[in-house]
């Protein structure tokens, strides 16, 4: 009887270990997980801000003679990667930079707002006088409207034979839907606090004064392309009645247009022209933190925007 009493006390013992050894594994593991977790998303975070830092940090110079690279690229616009903002930076670290010989604009933009390339041109040509060195130009695929407007800055523009090249003109857009709410039964209200606050309004029919108006506005700054065109190109512009009509040409035509100099890629114009065939890219690019910051940014602000809304951007 004695036996078998101790012999149950000695399962039962065994058995308390085996669950305290198992809860102690476990808590183990558990203990384990959390840390590699931890350090996992240290990890993770550290990564996140070195790429964050590192692509903010700019490209060290080489300490020999290069040409000077800042890219325009796609819509100039005040939100977009080719934005003032962050084109004239790269512009004056180009230009400062004592081993830069010569700055190369490579261009491909179907253009954007004239503000923007209006500040762009400006500050090219204050550069190019304060630095006294040479800037390019080198047409990829498209050189049109407001990038146009900065190429004419440079002192020469290359081009492929096969580039779009031109559109000195100026827009305004919009859609009208005056006709569509009386077909389905809308009527539409619209309260103001000036009796023009409501121009260009979509939904509202448009005034021959307010037509008059906004061409007004697009005239005056199309003469102002025009001029910026004149000054940069000088003698070599060959006009014709559509130089300045909108229309874009080839790199081919536009070079017998005198729109563009001679045909040449970013390397051949390091390599031949600058005589620096080391090229450094000094263009702005937008770290991670940046481009959430727009994305989000772009979201919250919308409504804001709705409230103040103003005429369609010229382009």
């Amino acid at each position: 009887m004695n036996n078998e009493v101790n012999h149950g006390a000695t399962w039962e013992r065994a058995a308390i270990e085996k669950l305290l050894l198992a809860d102690v594994r476990e808590r183990r593991a558990a203990r384990r997980w959390r840390m590699f977790k931890s350090v996992l998303w240290m990890l993770l975070f550290g990564a996140f801000i070195y790429f964050m830092v590192a692509e903010q940090l700019p490209a060290s110079a080489p300490a020999t003679p290069h040409t000077a690279m800042v890219a325009i690229r796609g819509e100039i616009a005040a939100e977009a990667e080719a934005s003032a903002e962050n084109v004239l930076p790269a512009l004056r670290s180009a230009m400062e930079e004592r081993n830069a010989k010569a700055l190369v604009l490579l261009i491909d933009s179907p253009g954007g707002s004239p503000v923007q390339a209006g500040l762009v041109h400006d500050e090219i040509r204050r550069l190019r006088k304060l630095h006294n060195k040479p800037v390019y130009a080198v047409v990829e695929e498209t050189c049109a409207s407001a990038a146009y407007y900065i190429a004419a800055a440079a002192d020469r523009i290359y081009v492929d034979k096969a580039s779009l090249v031109g559109s000195i003109g100026v827009l305004m857009d919009g859609f009208g839907f005056v006709g569509t709410l009386d077909k389905l039964g809308v009527e539409r209200r619209l309260l103001t606090a000036g009796h023009n606050k409501g121009f260009l309004d979509p939904f509202s029919p448009q005034s021959e004064t307010h037509r008059q108006h906004a061409q007004a506005m697009l005239d005056q700054i199309h003469r102002q392309f025009i001029q910026v065109v004149k000054e940069g190109r000088g003698p070599r512009l060959k006009e014709t009645p559509e130089t300045f009509s909108g229309l874009f040409w080839t790199g081919e035509q536009a070079i017998g247009l005198g729109l563009a100099d001679a045909y040449g890629s970013l390397d051949g114009v390091a390599r031949e022209v600058v005589k620096a065939e080391e090229v450094v890219d000094y263009t702005h690019k937008a770290n991670v933190a940046e481009r959430l910051a727009r994305r989000f940014g772009a979201a919250a602000g919308q409504g804001a925007v709705n409230a103040l809304r103003t005429p369609a951007p010229l382009r």
